[in-house]
């Protein structure tokens, strides 16, 4: 006879078991959605890395060939160390020693993916530059021998030194002021490149070696309290200089006062 319980105990009966074995068609049924949970987690999982790697190429590619210095606030030691090349436009030039650089990145300046521009009014290029000045060499002011500033073509592309190119071609004088840079080539062969300009009269040295150099043209108007007085200056400079040149007169011209 069955068993009844009775009301007051906890215990109810037990569920019947299924005895009946699984079917192969079961596994089968739950290895293919096993296998559709890992393909879904590998594609998420591989679309994520994908993700991750290209925004970390792009933010480094930007930051190598897209991001731009600024001006020389910009500038870091690291890049000195790197000796990293820095391309641009010159949008300025001052005293013929220095100018400023519009900084053009690979990305975006060049074919075929340009699609920047260098600003061409000042409001635009107020804070975008870098200011370079040229090492190793003091250039005429522009008043100093009354000729526009320029910059000489080619130093940077063809990787000569542009300092000793404008030293070669007369336009300017070693700097020997505390702070001066040479770089690998020497203040010797600045110095030999300049009494060269100097021998065969080039540039300033047009009319003579005992032109005002760009040193004693800021000596001048610093020393002197208005431009008046500046000019003043220059002419006794330059009278003491040309009779400097002259040759001294020997026992004979004294007599016959010549």
């Amino acid at each position: 006879m069955p068993t009844l319980p009775w009301p007051w105990r906890s215990e109810l009966p037990s569920k019947p078991h299924n005895d009946f074995p699984k079917t192969s068609n079961d596994n089968d049924a739950n290895s293919k959605r096993l296998d559709t949970r890992l393909r879904s987690i590998l594609i998420v999982l591989s679309s994520i890395s994908i993700g991750i790697a290209l925004t970390t190429t792009s933010i480094a590619i930007t930051k190598q060939y897209g991001r731009r210095i600024r001006n020389s606030d910009w500038v870091t030691p690291d890049m000195f160390r790197r000796r990293r090349w820095v391309r641009g436009v010159v949008t300025s030039v001052g005293d013929a020693d220095n100018f400023r650089l519009y900084h053009t990145p690979p990305l975006g300046f060049r074919w075929p993916f340009k699609f920047r521009r260098v600003p061409s009014i000042n409001k635009e290029l107020k804070d975008e530059t870098i200011h370079i000045r040229i090492a190793g060499v003091d250039a005429p002011e522009v008043a100093n021998v009354n000729i526009p500033p320029r910059i000489l073509p080619g130093p940077f592309s063809s990787g000569k030194v542009l300092a000793l190119e404008m030293l070669r071609a007369g336009w300017g004088t070693t700097y020997e002021q505390a702070g001066a840079e040479y770089g690998k080539v020497g203040k010797d062969e600045f110095l030999r490149t300049e009494a060269e300009a100097r021998a065969a009269r080039r540039g300033m040295w047009a009319k003579g070696t005992h032109a005002e150099t760009p040193a004693e043209y800021k000596r001048r108007h610093a020393a002197a309290s208005s431009p008046e007085e500046a000019e003043v200056m220059r002419i006794k400079s330059m009278s003491t200089k040309q009779q400097g040149k002259r040759p001294k007169k020997g026992w004979l011209r004294h007599l016959l006062g010549w």
